[in-house]
């Protein structure tokens, strides 16, 4: 089984993650992969600096990722290009991460931990979705302190991003994260008890459409 992971930026998706880690279902971090497939000598990057432009390597000839972050924020078109290069790298990493995963325990639950889950239309990756959900002021909050950005700034990053309302109403599950970690963890604990059981159900997956391959 694979559980996609998501829920809006600074709303506690690692946390979540982690403590299902702990109970045995490994996590496999979109992000770090979306590092992976554009890293030094890869082909994702040398495709990237063939849109971009050399103006976009730092002084390591790696990829500035805050300069790209900054003009695909500010034109859609070049953002829909950039997903169009890295989304199907990313996804054939994770297949090969998740058969690799499987291949040590073909039982095992195994996190797909996606922040941009829906609005890069992934769904297709999970059997089962949770949302990890926050009150967007919560949101803004710790966005500020995290990344020492202004209110305006978290709040623009936000508005990127799908309501966290409307995530919540296409998941499976919901773990809300607005409350002592105490709560969080008893919520992540029940949670991992219904997947178990889903497990031996065998119940079968609600259709989602295919990501690209």
């Amino acid at each position: 089984m694979v559980l996609g992971v998501t829920g809006g930026i600074a709303g506690g998706k690692t946390t979540v993650a982690d403590m299902l880690a702990e109970l045995g279902a490994p996590a496999v971090d979109f992000d770090v992969l979306a590092r992976e497939v554009v890293a030094p000598g890869t082909p994702g990057l040398e495709e990237i600096v063939a849109f971009f432009g050399k103006d976009i390597l730092d002084a390591a000839d790696g990829l500035d990722r805050k300069k790209l972050a900054g003009i695909v924020f500010r034109d859609p078109q070049k953002r829909k290009h950039l997903e169009a290069l890295t989304h199907p790298r990313i996804v054939r990493a994770f297949r090969k991460r998740a058969d690799d995963i499987r291949k040590k325990d073909p039982h095992v639950i195994i996190q797909a931990v996606v922040p941009l889950l829906f609005e890069a239309g992934l769904e297709g990756l999970a059997d089962r979705i949770l949302v990890v959900h926050v009150p967007r002021k919560i949101q803004v909050d710790r966005l500020m302190a995290r990344d020492g950005i202004g209110r305006d700034q978290a709040e623009r990053i936000l508005d990127a991003q799908w309501p966290i309302h409307k995530k919540a109403e296409r998941a499976d599950f919901v773990i809300r994260n607005d409350g002592p970690l105490s709560e969080t963890r008893k919520q992540v604990a029940d949670l991992w008890r219904r997947l178990r059981a889903l497990q031996k159900e065998t119940a079968p997956s609600r259709p989602r459409g295919d990501p690209p391959a």
